[in-house]
Order: C-alpha cells, then structure tokens, then sequence
C-alpha cells in the first residue's frame, strides 16, 4: 500500500470538483456564516433578506436565467401512468448535471491564486485538501463574487476580486469548470489556492475560440500541450502493440469446415469437438478485479460469528464468516490515534486528535459520521440472501427492516425467511406493494420484522403520479416514508447504479438506521454505478457528492493514476465484501466449468453474402466519418447487425431495414406498417446495445423507443418533448402524439414470428450447433441453446423436431405460466434434453441447473449478459461437469467482438475506465470499438 504522503501528494497535483449550491442545505441547515463580521477582505454572506437561489453554484448563469431554465423543465409527468408501473429509472431534474459530467472535460491549464477573508474561518486546512468553489451572482458586495468552501459546506473565504472578475465571465457563460485545492496552509489572511481549469475538447470550434480568448486573458493553458504530448505517445506505443498482435495472430486458428445444408456429414464425438475449438477463461480477466479488495488469504482468515439459534438451514463456514462481518459493519467503531488502520477511510492524528478524510484530505475535530452497512457483493449462487436472513435472526427484536426488491424476486424473501428460519424464532414478514395496498402508519409497519416493497412501489411512494417535484427528506405521516427502519436491504442493488433516477433518489431518501446493497453486479458500467451505491450506505467525508467523487477516483482511473487505485482499493476494503465461487476457501464443489471458442467456417455462398455486407459497412463507417449525421450513423449500426445475423443464418439479415432507410431519404417520417415496424425495432434494438445515449437526457437509454422518423430516445423524455412542441428534436420531423413511437421488440430484439421466414434452410452455424449436440447427448446430459434472435430459435426447433429430439422453449414473448411450465419440464422430464432460450429473458433470476450444457449462438455487446446465463447453470446445485461452447464464424465481426469484450471486461472489471456521459465521447468509444470490428 503506498504511503498516506503520495495520496496527498496527487491530491495536491490532481482535479478538484465544485459543488452546487446545495450544500449547505444537505447540512440540515447549519451554517456558520450568521457569526461571522464583514471585513475589508471578504465578501460577507448577503443579509438573510437575500433570496438563497441568488447563490449559484460555478455550472450556473445568474439567477435570472437559472430560473428561467428551471421554468422550461418543470413539466408534468405522463397521465398514462398504471396503479404501479412506475418507471424506476426515469431522470429526474438535477442542480448536477455539469458537474456530473466535469470528468469528460479537458484540462487547460492551472491559477496560482489565494482565498482571502480566512479569518473567520474556524475549520482545520492541509495542503492538498479538496475544497468547493461556488459561484455568488447574488453577492451585494461584488457581482462576481466567488467563494469557497470546504466540502463539509462550510466558508472558508473569497478568491480576490481582480481574479474573480477575471473568471467570473467564463463561469456565468459556463466557458470553464473550475476545480481546486489548497496549496499550503492558512495564514492570518489568506491561504494559497491553486485553481484547475477544464473546458470543452480543444480539438473542437468551442474549444480553439476558448483557447484564444484565455490567452488574451493571460490565463494558462499548460496544461493542453503536456496532454497533446502524452496522447501523440500513446498513439504511438497503441499502434506498435496492434502490430504486434497481428503478427502474432497470423496462422493461430485452424477451424473444422462445417457443410451448410447437408444433414448426411459425418458425426463428430466430442473428442473431435473439443479438439475443434479453443478453450478459453473469459472470467480470468474480471478476476483481476478482485484485487481492488481483500486478498483471498484475508477473506479466508475473515472471523466467523456462531449460527443464530433461530436459523434451520446448515451454513457453510465462508457464510458464517460473512455474518460476522455484517454485524461488525453494521456498528462501526472510529478510528483511534493508535490505530494505523483507516476505518472508512478516515484517520485519527495522534497528536492532536483530528479526523482526516484519506480521500478529501478534509480535516475535523469531530467524530466522522460513519456508515452503519456495506455492500454484499458475493458471487450469484454463495447464498447472500440466507447470509442477509442470518443477519435479521441475530439482530431480532430490534426494529424492522425494509426489504427493496425487483417484482421478479419480492416473493422469493418471504419464501426463503419461512425455508431458513425455525418456527420458534418466526418473523413477522409484510408485502407491502400493488394498487390495492392500503394506507399504513409507522405503527402498522412495525408490527413486523420485515416488510418486503418493490422499488416501483417504493418511487410511486415517494413521487406520487402526476409529481414534479422531489419532496424534502423527513418523515410523513403514512407510508414507506414514515417510519425510520432499523435497516433497508436493496436486493439486486445495482439497479440503483444512475445517481440521477427516481428510484435512486427514492431509496435514498428512506430514514434507517442501517443501509445494505446486496448485488453480484456492483459495477455494471463504470465506477459511477459504485457511487450510488456508496453514496446510499452512508460513505461521508465528501464523496458522497458526486463531483468531489469524479475528481479523486473517476478521472485519476481514468488517467491511471497508481494512488487512485489504490484509493478504490481502500474504499472496496471499507464497505464491501466480495467472495467468488472459484476461491479455493468457498468449497462449494461446484463441478468443473469448461469454456470454449468453437470456430466456424462459412460456406462459399454464405462468404459471399458476408464479404458483400463487410464492404458495405466499411463504406458506411467512411461515410460516417466524412459526413456525421445520424442517418449515416444509424445506416452503419443497422449494417453491423445484419452482418452479426448472417454469421448465424442467411435468412436473418433481411433488406427491410434498408428499405427501411431508403423512405427516410424521401420523408421525414414512414408509416407506422407491420414491416416498417419491425424494422425500426431492429434499428432501436441495435442502438441499445451499443449503449447509445438519449439525445435529450444524454443518459444511457432509459425505456427505449424509436420514433417513426427514425430516432431513438428515453420514453420519458420524448413524452416530454411531444407533450409541448409536437417535433421530433433532432429532426424537427412532426409528432402528433405517442402513437409515433415504437418500442423495441419483446425482451431484448426479439421477433414476433416471420411469415416470410423458411425454418427448413440450414446454414454452417446451425450444423455446428448440432455436432455438438449430437457429440453431447446421453448420460443425463442437457443442453441449453441461447440466442437473442427468436427468429433464429425458430429455425433451430424446426431442426429438432425433424431430428427427433425432446425440448422446451423460453422465451419473452412467453406468457410466465408457460415460462414456468418449461422450467419445470426441463427439471422434470428426463426425456428433455434440450431448452430453446432467449439470452435477454434468461440472464437472470432462474435456476437451470437441470442443464449442463450451454450453447451461445451469438455475440453480446455485454460480456456481464453471457457470464449471467451461463451462471444459471453453473451454480450451487449443479452436479455435473458444465461445459460452454461459444459459437464463432472464423474471420468475421463474431471474432472481432470476442476481442472487444476482453477489452470492455478489462476496462469495466480492472481500470474502471467510464463509459461517458457525453453524448460526443460516448459516440467516439463505440466508433473505436466499431472499428476494431471492421479491422
């Protein structure tokens, strides 16, 4: 672990972000500026008279123009609304939004400057710590007015008027992002203060007319030459290691050819298989990422509480082992000044007896507040909810807890309480949830132990139908928000990743004394989704604001910052445990898991269609280049996926969404046929997977719909948008109303049945698939055949009926008592061999275990979304050895993808790098990784 020195060394050189003017408020009120005189030095807090919105953070205009923005988005929500069909993940409106997105900035350059007026100031000051920089348009004393504050909210003084008017412009014009931090002690008057400035990609207009004017400021710009210089190196050393990799790769696959069409070809055992393909550990990589927590030694050596009495079920020790660790978390103790371990990265001096903020460097005589949970990010399959309930049997009689769940598992709490939980020590379990749940009381609610919601339930408590506005954070005198809960549980809790949705901000604002998420997922994305996260169980000391949390971890990460990591080290080590069902300690004597990259070779008819698409899409990705517009962009992502669905079968790759296109070049807008219809699904299915961004909100799509003009938005916000101007905003095409929108097609792009579809072709995929299956079968074996193509399961059913085998079928387009009925079948029927399974329904929530086999057909932009399906069938339960075969035509943009997923696990798993929030930024990512694809 490096020393605490270098970790305030690069605070000391690294970002700072701003608040927003909000801080004070989240401080219940308290402030010490009613104690402080004016002086000839300072700007003095106007008198109280003074409106508080007249005090802006550094991303706002003056007020006049903040209201007058504020005005324009305070819409009414949707009327369409059912009892509880809540959308958990709709934007609400943020002070944030700039600061939100401060990480994607450039840096220009950095002011020496010093905050003057300190003498007032009563608070403790390190060279290196963070501090606020705000924005006063409302200061009588002086209308560019620009305070300071330390990130607990409290004023520290003013930057001096000359420099202030000098930077003022550039804030209220929103020109620069200021961050910064002290740069030594605090003197008798003043402090030294250096000040980071960031702007727009200097490569742009917005940025040279930027870069000029501060030059005629004479403000440094530094900064940009060094990082010009740093990426011309990068650039140098990227395309030296892509010609290594290619030499490299020349000659290293020989793949077995495959004969589309000709049922009659020689069988292949599985010997002959597993010689075929390649094997391969795709999760070796995200295993890395276990290094940012507790070493596998330490987790093994972790202390073990003793089974609760009231607690049935037989533990295993490693669950045992995390008890004990959800009730240390659940009361903290404060870091003493003998103590050289941090406790939730705060530190006490042994000297004077301060409390010291490892990640701020904010200072305090005060006792931290200290987070009463964690995460429990353990393995899907290592038991989390038993180890939760073991955690509620030992804690009983002490309050009652909130338990948040998805609506696909609420009724799995209730369930495994009554399983794991003896007679004699019953807990009293309530589902509160549906239109017809009735008006409750804290006193009702703590008649039980434990009360079960969804997090749709949970946000229409919080922002009932037709609201606007966020409420205030106290109780009310009915509902989920009246009562202060012993503790809230968020089950699947990474679904509470976007700090900007309703149901982040709802289940924030619930009252408890503990906070636990529990998840296999805890970073989805990016490191923002860890944010939420920690931001709900309590993490103090400034980064629960999410700028100050950009600034030291978000872009450090992302710059490769070695103190950085180990920051994320410490703060995984604080609040989070995290143990993987292949660690040698767990036992769960799970058989072996086998993967494989099984090649494929196209048939000379199917090359030539493939080459014809490959041709085609280069020419789109140049056209793209060239031109920019969003109908080149959308031709390029729809000729990516043909090319994808002619990798499993010919018939796939239809000329519908060319046609498609070619109506867009005569109108705005296209009729809203059967077939025009499904065209734009497939259009908006491949703009959700390449995690495009909604033009207004700028975040990821959000209940995706496409227009009949052809562009793609969050549901919520193109409501907004028709509900007032009736076009479409980025083509200004006409929207009468919502009948203009078009959903994707049932669960992640599937069809509806295709009446021009023959299922009796066969193509050189298909064949594999079924050496495979042919090379597998007996001995109880199963098989579970993914593919997020119905149209495709389709033809692989016609090919097993005509082959004689038994199977079932999932997918979402199922009704759940169907659903049901295939699971059971599959369990039940020994004659079963095979289950048809969409890989967007079943990457989470189910137990195949009946399987032990899995085939996936095709590619997944996600990598998260193939490792879920395959842990529903390997997985505590399992008994026989599981094999993987990933399904990969040789020489095409399969391949491709295969390498882009390692890299996406590497960024994603080890480094964190983000995913950006900027629609530009985000764009340029994924046009590199399309053009890794075309490589």
């Amino acid at each position: 672990m490096p020393p605490r020195e270098a970790l305030s060394e690069r605070n000391s050189n690294n970002t700072m972000a701003q608040s927003n003017a909000d801080v004070k408020a989240r401080k219940n009120g308290k402030s010490t500026n009613a104690s402080r005189a004016p002086s000839a030095s300072a700007f003095p807090t106007p008198p109280a008279s003074s409106a508080r919105s007249g005090y802006e953070s550094v991303y706002s205009a003056p007020s006049s123009s903040f209201q007058a923005s504020s005005q324009q988005h305070s819409l009414a929500e949707r009327n369409a609304w059912l009892a509880d069909d809540v959308d958990v993940n709709e934007i609400l409106e943020s002070s944030q939004d700039y600061a939100e997105r401060s990480d994607q900035l450039e840096h220009y350059g950095d002011l020496p400057t010093k905050i003057v007026g300190v003498r007032y100031y009563n608070g403790y000051a390190n060279a290196g710590q963070q501090i606020l920089i705000l924005r006063e348009p409302g200061n009588p004393y002086d209308g560019n007015a620009i305070r300071i504050d330390n990130v607990a909210g409290d004023q520290i003084g003013h930057i001096p008027r000359k420099v202030a008017a000098k930077l003022a412009p550039y804030i209220d014009n929103r020109l620069l992002h200021l961050e910064g931090q002290l740069a030594g002690e605090i003197g008798q008057f003043d402090c030294p203060l250096t000040v980071h400035m960031y702007g727009a990609d200097p490569n742009t207009a917005e940025g040279q007319s930027l870069q000029e004017k501060m030059a005629a400021d004479k403000l440094p710009t530094k900064a940009l030459k060094e990082a010009e210089r740093k990426r011309k190196q990068e650039e140098k050393e990227r395309l030296a290691a892509a010609r290594r990799a290619a030499v490299a790769a020349k000659g290293k696959y020989t793949n077995q050819a495959s004969s589309a069409g000709d049922s009659s070809t020689n069988p292949m055992d599985l010997s002959d298989i597993l010689e075929a393909s390649e094997r391969i550990n795709p999760r070796e990589i995200s295993g890395a990422a276990e290094k940012l927590g507790a070493t596998e030694e330490d987790l093994k050596n972790m202390p073990m509480a003793a089974k609760p009495d009231g607690i049935k079920t037989q533990m295993l020790p490693y669950q045992l082992q995390a008890l004990q660790w959800l009730l240390d978390q659940e009361s903290p103790k404060p870091p003493g000044s003998t103590n050289e371990e941090s406790v939730q990265l705060w530190t006490q001096s042994n000297t004077n007896g301060r409390y010291t903020n490892l990640a701020t460097q904010f200072v305090t005589s005060e006792r931290p507040e200290l987070a009463s949970g964690g995460l429990l990010a353990d393995d899907m399959g290592l038991g989390k909810t038993l180890e939760m309930i073991s955690l509620l049997v030992a804690d009983a009689g002490k309050g009652t807890t909130l338990v948040v769940a998805p609506l696909s598992v609420m009724s799995n709490w209730s369930g495994q309480i009554a399983t794991h939980v003896k007679e004699s020590h019953k807990l009293e379990v309530y589902t509160y949830h549906g239109a017809g749940r009735v008006k409750m009381s804290a006193e009702d609610f703590e008649k039980y132990d434990v009360v079960v919601t969804t997090y749709q339930t949970l946000a229409m408590d919080y922002m009932p139908k037709n609201s606007s506005k966020q409420p205030e954070k106290r109780l009310r005198s009915t509902g989920l928000y009246s009562v202060k809960w012993r503790r809230v549980i968020l089950d699947e809790g990474h679904n509470i990743r976007n700090p900007k949705a309703k149901g982040t901000a709802a289940v924030t604002a619930l009252m408890s004394r503990s906070r636990w998420v529990l998840t296999g997922t805890p970073i989805v994305n990016s490191l923002k989704d860890l944010y939420s996260l920690l931001r709900f169980v309590g993490v103090s000391g400034g980064l629960q604001q999410l700028d100050i949390f950009n600034r030291v971890l978000v872009r450090p990460m992302k710059n490769g910052d070695v103190s950085a990591t180990w920051l994320l080290k410490l703060i995984m080590q604080s609040f989070t445990l995290r143990r993987r069902k292949e660690m040698a300690f767990i036992d769960l004597k799970l058989p072996p898991l086998e993967e494989f990259v099984h090649r494929v070779d196209f048939t000379e008819k199917e090359r030539e269609r493939y080459d014809a698409l490959e041709k085609q899409a280069k020419g789109a990705l140049n056209t793209f280049e060239n031109k920019g517009t969003a109908a080149t962009y959308s031709h390029l992502l729809e000729v990516l996926l043909r090319m994808r669905q002619c990798c499993n079968h010919w018939q796939l790759c239809g000329e519908r969404v060319t046609n498609l296109l070619a109506q867009f070049e005569k109108a705005k807008t296209v009729a809203l046929t059967p077939e025009n219809m499904k065209a734009l699904q497939d259009i908006l299915q491949v703009q959700i997977e390449s995690q495009e961004d909604c033009p207004i909100c700028l975040e990821s799509l959000h209940q995706p719909v496409i227009t009949s003009c052809g562009h793609s938005f969050g549901q919520e916000c193109i409501a907004k948008v028709i509900e007032t101007q009736h076009k479409c905003p980025m083509c200004r095409a006409e929207l009468k109303d919502e009948t203009c929108l078009v959903p994707p097609a049932r669960d992640g792009g599937e069809d509806s049945a295709d009446e021009d579809l023959d299922v009796t072709q066969s193509s050189s995929k298909l064949e594999a698939l079924m050496h495979i299956l042919e090379a597998t079968k007996g001995n109880g074996n199963k098989t579970v055949i993914f593919s997020q193509w119905t149209r495709f399961l389709d033809i692989v059913q016609s090919r097993l009926d005509k082959d004689g085998y038994k199977y079932c079928r999932l997918d979402g387009t199922m009704s759940a008592q169907k659903r049901d009925g295939a699971l059971q079948q599959l369990e039940g029927d020994k004659d079963t061999t095979v289950m048809l399974a969409s890989l967007g329904v079943c990457a989470v929530g189910l137990n195949l275990t009946a399987a032990n086999n899995v085939i996936l057909n095709d590619t997944w932009w996600a990598p998260a979304i193939e490792d879920q399906a395959v842990d529903r069938v390997h997985r505590l339960g399992q008994q026989k050895e599981t094999r993987v075969f990933r399904l990969v035509m040789d020489k095409s943009i399969e391949e491709q993808t295969i390498l882009v997923q390692k890299d996406k696990r590497k960024l994603m798993m080890v480094a964190f790098s983000e995913k950006s929030n900027k629609r530009d930024s985000a764009r340029t990512g994924r046009l590199a990784d399309i053009r890794k694809l075309l490589a």
